[in-house]
């Protein structure tokens, strides 16, 4: 088990199992781990690969995250979220040493693929996933729906009651509809200016 000074930082996204360069054969596949074990199962990599003497066949992971904004106590909080939680990039040499070290790692419970056999991915479907998630464009994480009734809490129509016609993620915003002078009238808001509680 690692101790404290070799935990994986969560706040990364890639990491380097071996200094070594990958040869030409080597590929990208995907793990599959219990949920929330993913850097568990990085850690535990690092160790195995060392102590196995396998450093010239698996050489980088990818845990793919993405920035979301959400609302704690009314204020935006920007946080980090598993893409895909339960399962982690890995990039290899498909041996049968190889694949016994991942396979048999605490927090592994097996590869994507077609029986036994784990699928590759193509280099450009790990490209776009680290672009992904290199672009710090924190979506919006909302506690509303469309059709959700609210109250607005400030601005020119605090204590207005309305009903949430669209969610803007990228934003943070909502279009509410309000009846105003016996009309419904849609208002732009922020996620932070309204409220479930009526």
């Amino acid at each position: 088990m690692p101790n404290n000074s070799t935990k994986t930082n969560q706040k990364e996204f890639q990491f380097t199992l071996s200094t070594n360069t990958p040869p030409i054969d080597a590929a990208w596949y995907v793990i599959n781990t219990y949920s929330g074990h993913e850097y568990k199962v990085i850690d535990a990599l690092k160790i195995r690969i060392k102590t196995m003497g396998l450093e010239d066949q698996i050489f980088q992971a990818i845990v793919p995250i993405q920035s979301k904004m959400i609302i704690r106590r009314g204020t935006k909080v920007k946080t980090q979220e598993k893409t895909f939680p339960g399962y982690v990039l890995i990039q290899m040499v498909v041996n049968d040493d190889s694949w016994v070290t991942v396979r048999t790692t605490q927090g592994v419970t097996g590869f994507v693929g077609i029986g036994s056999k784990p699928t590759p991915i193509s280099q450009a479907e790990v490209d776009n996933i680290v672009k992904t998630t290199k672009e710090d464009k924190p979506k919006f994480q909302t506690p509303y729906s469309i059709g959700d009734v609210i109250k607005i809490t400030n601005g020119p129509f605090a204590d207005f009651i309305g009903t949430i016609d669209s969610i803007d993620q990228e934003k943070g915003k909502l279009r509410v509809l309000v009846s105003f002078f016996e009309r419904e009238t849609p208002v732009e808001l922020d996620f932070l200016q309204v409220s479930k509680e009526l």
